[in-house]
């Protein structure tokens, strides 16, 4: 197998800007290696070869004419199949658009082909992006490569578990609750997710609208800086996308500095409830910190405590709101009710969704169609709202006190296939310590502390103020320095 496909994107970046290889190269290195490896771990439900090298030959075409590229050029990426890409499905993870291609791009992936990355493909998810494991995905599960009877997490699994295996230097996933930093912990990458309309969600399926956030996959704290600069930014498409240029994340990536930093431990988002190993590398991690001169002091937010059932409002709320275009009149799979000679339009949209969503996308529309029905919205949205706003209130609260606030990401390591497939609560709960983030809108990063007693990853989260994301990259990055001398180097897990 191709040593490249060992390097960061960073190398991959200076060795092809030092003409010590070709984007062409690269980028077949890196099919190569899906070709070999991804039967068993399922990262990706499509693979685009074709288009990928066209794409790498026109960077390498431009590179010999001696036109300037920008920096990722010819680095390629793979791509959460939730963003919309033209020439290739974007399926969701559901039956529903089995096959649909769309017309025209998110603006996420226009952004990364004007940028020269060639796209690998698309990976998978939790259907819909509701899970975090991606075995509610309707093409089956990813597995993770530290091991193949575990879960990558979700709902960006597939993202999570290429990048970690070496299938692609760099991804894009969405974190609706944490479906990139969970993903993240469970497979020892770098997970993060941008200030709410930092990054655009034009052309992204939507789950619920108020939450979703794009950011990068990535192994090391530098490549998400050098991604998230790529596909930041404002965008006149989206609503939602805030008018400012992206902050100085790469300048801050490289800094890496916390001497004097603030940093604030959550007291709701760990202790009780959290693996041992899991806990015992996060003190650890604080440890490192305060030996380079941050400042540690413990923070309080007690509204997270009613986070998760927040969420577990809202999220579904919104998500039957945008699933419902999903009529089976316009796009997507169209199936008959059994017995029905001439049935009503009402009749096969019920028969199409019995038949394209799956058990978890049916859940979570069947509870948020329950809390937005007439007589319940008042006490069940209506409240939900309220208690969001307590949340971002504590978090500014807590930001007066800490420059950034930390806590363990997932309270356990990669769980077993199967292990929480029945039982939605246990499930709902992996996102404990991510979800107050995207109630407050605020950025979070993930990156790996080491290994728990069962040899498997723990993630480390950083969370900032709005629009302060450099502040993750600088602390991610200085304690990813210090841990990486810890170990003596990165912590991969072997080829499947």
């Amino acid at each position: 197998m191709s040593q490249l496909t060992e390097l960061t994107a960073a190398e991959l970046s200076d060795a092809l800007a030092a003409g010590e290889t070709t984007a062409a190269e690269v980028t077949s290195a890196f099919l190569d290696r899906i070709g070999a490896e991804d039967e068993e771990l399922h990262c990706f439900l499509h693979v685009d070869r074709d288009g990928a090298l066209a794409a790498a030959e026109a960077v390498d075409q431009r590179r010999s004419s001696g036109d300037e590229v920008p920096t990722l050029a010819g680095v390629p990426v793979a791509v959460k199949d939730l963003f919309c890409t033209t020439g290739q499905p974007t399926t969701c993870g559901s039956r529903i658009l089995d096959g649909w291609v769309p017309p025209y791009d998110a603006t996420v992936v226009a952004r990364l082909r004007a940028a020269g990355l060639p796209i690998l493909g698309k990976t998978n998810l939790d259907e819909f992006a509701m899970g975090s494991s991606t075995e509610h995905s309707a093409y089956g599960p990813s597995r993770n490569p530290w091991d193949l009877e575990r879960t990558p997490g979700g709902s960006g699994g597939g993202s999570a578990a290429a990048v970690a295996a070496r299938l692609a230097p760099l991804a894009i996933g969405t974190d609706t609750g944490g479906s990139i930093r969970q993903p993240g912990a469970l497979t020892g990458t770098v997970g993060v997710k941008p200030t709410y309309g930092g990054v655009s969600r034009y052309g992204i399926v939507a789950m619920a609208s108020s939450l979703d956030q794009a950011g990068p996959v990535t192994r090391t704290v530098l490549d998400a800086a050098l991604l998230h600069e790529v596909i930041g930014g404002h965008d006149p498409m989206d609503a939602t996308s805030i008018e400012a240029s992206v902050p100085p994340v790469v300048e801050a990536a490289r800094r890496a500095d916390v001497a004097g930093l603030r940093i604030g431990v959550v007291k709701e988002l760990g202790g009780e409830g959290f693996q041992a190993g899991v806990q015992a590398r996060f003190e650890e991690a604080v440890a490192l910190l305060t030996g380079a001169g941050a400042k540690v002091v413990e923070v309080s937010c007690p509204s997270f405590v009613h986070a998760l059932a927040t969420y577990y409002l809202v999220m579904p709320s919104e998500a039957s709101s945008n699933l419902a275009r999903f009529d089976a009149m316009r796009y997507g799979l169209r199936a008959f009710p059994e017995g029905v000679d001439d049935p009503s339009a009402e009749q096969v949209m019920a028969a199409t969704r019995d038949a394209g969503f799956g058990d978890e996308v049916k859940r979570r529309v069947i509870l948020g169609t329950y809390a937005l029905s007439s007589g319940y919205y008042d006490a069940y949205y209506g409240s939900a709202q309220k208690v969001r706003a307590l949340v971002a209130r504590e978090f500014t609260a807590a930001f007066d006190q800490a420059d950034v606030l930390v806590s363990p990401t997932a309270p356990t390591t990669a769980f077993k296939m199967g292990e929480k497939l029945d039982d939605p609560l246990a499930m709902y709960l992996q996102d404990v310590a991510t979800i107050p983030a995207n109630l407050a809108g605020i950025p979070g990063l993930s990156l790996p502390a080491g290994l728990a007693e069962d040899g498997l990853p723990v993630g480390f989260q950083f969370l900032a103020p709005l629009q302060a994301d450099e502040r993750l990259y600088n602390a991610g990055a200085a304690l990813e320095r210090l841990l990486l001398d810890t170990w003596g180097g990165p912590l991969l897990p072997e080829s499947p």
